[in-house]
C-alpha cells in the first residue's frame, strides 16, 4: 500500500511540474489561405506546432489579422527565412532573433 501511495504521489508531483512549464495553447490551422500578403504588411510569421495534423505557417499582419498558409507555400517560407535570418539582411532586418 505504501508503494502505491508513493507512486501516485510522484505522478501527481510530476504532473503539476509539467503543467507549470506549459508554453500555452497550441495553435493549429484547419484552413489555409491562397492569397499573398505584401511583405510590408507582415508583423510576424510562426510555424504551426509540431503536433498539428496540418503543418504550415501563421502570418500576422499589421492590423492583427492571422492567416494560415501551407508549409509548401514558397513565398511564406522565404519570408519566414528572411525574418529569422541570422545576418539580419533583407526586408525583415528590423526583427531580432529570440
Amino acid at each position: 500500500m505504501k508503494t502505491l501511495c508513493l507512486s501516485v504521489g510522484m505522478i501527481l508531483i510530476i504532473a503539476s511540474v509539467a503543467v507549470q512549464y506549459n508554453t500555452g495553447p497550441i495553435t493549429c490551422c484547419d484552413q489555409f489561405s491562397n492569397m499573398r500578403v505584401p511583405g510590408k504588411m507582415i508583423v510576424d510569421i510562426t510555424r504551426t506546432h509540431s503536433s498539428c495534423l496540418k503543418r504550415g505557417y501563421i502570418v500576422e499582419t499589421v492590423k492583427g489579422r492571422l492567416f494560415c498558409f501551407r508549409q509548401s507555400t514558397t513565398w511564406v517560407e522565404e519570408a519566414y527565412n528572411r525574418m529569422f535570418n541570422s545576418e539580419g539582411s533583407g526586408l525583415y532586418s528590423h526583427f531580432t532573433k529570440c
